[in-house]
């Protein structure tokens, strides 16, 4: 079955029929796990990095933020079996969406890729795969049977 997440959204499975797709990763990241050995997935829609900018936001929306949402989507993985040394991390997004002026002031796609490497760092994990920067949007998608990661952007595909 098809899911659609939206930002500040996410979805774990353990259903081999299920597909989670997210749409319009520009600055924001789509953050897909899987545990090949459980065939359990989820895909996380965060916006932005850091959640001690707007702490009420952030206690109604947790999943909107990348140092909040990334340990929700772990621990709702965990809840169905995956277990973390067989974890897979897949990342797209991160673009600088706003290059209307030849700088990107903000650079919300930078620093929310910079928090998920970080936290990781932290906790031990490592990115497989990855698809970030440039100034396109994507769409990203996981298939749970089997955790293949396809981005779509410009007309292209490509599998992380």
């Amino acid at each position: 079955m098809k899911r659609i997440i939206g930002i500040g959204e996410m979805f774990v499975s353990d259903d081999p029929a299920d597909v989670i797709t997210t749409y319009a990763l520009g600055s924001c990241l789509g953050i897909a796990i899987y545990d090949p050995a459980a065939r359990v997935g989820g895909l996380l829609h965060a916006m932005l990095p850091d959640s001690t900018v707007d702490p009420e936001k952030a206690r109604e929306k947790p999943l909107m933020f990348v140092d909040t949402g990334v340990p929700m989507l772990f621990r709702a993985c965990y809840a169905l079996g995956a277990m973390k040394p067989r974890i897979e991390v897949k990342v797209a997004g991160g673009a600088s969406v706003n290059n209307l002026s030849s700088s990107d002031m903000f650079q919300i796609g930078k620093r929310n890729f910079l928090m998920l490497r970080k936290l990781l760092w932290k906790n031990g994990v490592l990115i497989t795969s990855q698809d970030v920067g440039g100034n396109a949007s994507r769409t990203m998608s996981i298939n749970i049977s089997d955790g293949v990661v396809i981005v779509r952007s410009n007309g292209k595909e490509k599998f992380l």
